[in-house]
């Protein structure tokens, strides 16, 4: 059976990556990593957080329709490579994407079975406040990335789910609890509804046994 696209997305700050990376530790997913053209930010390795390439490369991708989306997001491009997902899902394996919103409504658009999850933060407050803290935006680019958060939040009802990062541990908790009712829905249980109805010959004449002794 074709595997599960699983995208998870939300304002840039409210913990994906942490979210992300824990989800990962405690489940089977193929994570497919995105390409950017923004600089690697400390302790970032290519191949591994993102592969990072410049413009002219990006856009030559881009006319290739190399990507199952793309999008551009506080003056850098950022895009999910469309073959190894395609190849993932063909092989039955569930897929997560980590992408930002208009790429995740890219997403939906070429691929609706696909499932949205929103990651939002307590309050705008409290995203201000992790942004002002990492240390790595300057107030201005700050004031950008809350103006962008506020319109992408402002979107939360077209996606599937959302789930409120306040504490990591119970985030993470609540995504992978998705994950498991997903992953039960009818379709994807063929093999458990096929083993459900059958009979085991052995066990099948202990019990008459049993039954001609009663």
């Amino acid at each position: 059976m074709r595997g599960r696209l699983f995208v998870m997305t939300g304002a840039s700050g409210v913990g994906k990556g942490t979210v992300r990376a824990k989800v990962l530790e405690r489940t089977r997913l193929f994570y497919s990593i995105s390409m950017t053209t923004r600089p690697p930010r400390p302790g970032e390795r290519h191949g591994v957080d993102y592969y990072f390439v410049d413009e002219a490369a990006f856009l030559d991708l881009v006319a290739k329709d190399g990507f199952l989306e793309y999008a551009r997001y506080v003056d850098h491009y950022y895009g999910t490579p469309r073959k190894p997902v395609e190849r993932a899902l063909a092989r039955g394996e569930d897929v997560l994407l980590e992408i930002e919103v208009q790429g995740a409504l890219q997403v939906r658009k070429r691929l609706p079975e696909a499932v949205l999850i929103f990651l939002v933060p307590p309050s705008l407050s409290e995203l201000r406040r992790r942004l002002v803290l990492r240390g790595k935006d300057t107030p201005e680019k700050i004031a950008k990335r809350l103006a962008r958060a506020e319109e992408e939040i402002r979107s939360a009802h077209l996606f599937d789910y959302v789930v409120v990062n306040e504490v990591v541990e119970e985030a993470v908790g609540e995504f992978l609890a998705i994950l498991k009712a997903e992953r039960r829905k009818t379709p994807y249980m063929e093999e458990a509804l096929r083993r459900a109805l059958s009979r085991d010959p052995d066990l099948e004449s202990e019990l008459d046994e049993i039954e001609r002794r009663l």
